[in-house]
């Protein structure tokens, strides 16, 4: 199966921000401090994410 760099960012973006926002929501509330959090997440998430290349397919695969 091939996915392309940019749709491996932004699945992973994606689950970064899930994750974030579920943990941040668990007092009922959600500050700025974890707005902010969630956003650094995600874009923390694109950019690592989109940086790192896809291996290369090996010999018999």
């Amino acid at each position: 199966m091939k996915i392309s760099s940019v749709w491996k960012a932004v699945i992973s973006g994606a689950a970064a921000g899930i994750a974030s926002a579920a943990t941040a929501v668990q007092d009922g509330r959600l500050t700025a401090a974890e707005d902010v959090t969630i956003v650094l997440a995600v874009l923390g998430a694109y950019g690592i994410t989109w940086r790192v290349p896809n291996r290369a397919p090996s010999e018999g695969a």
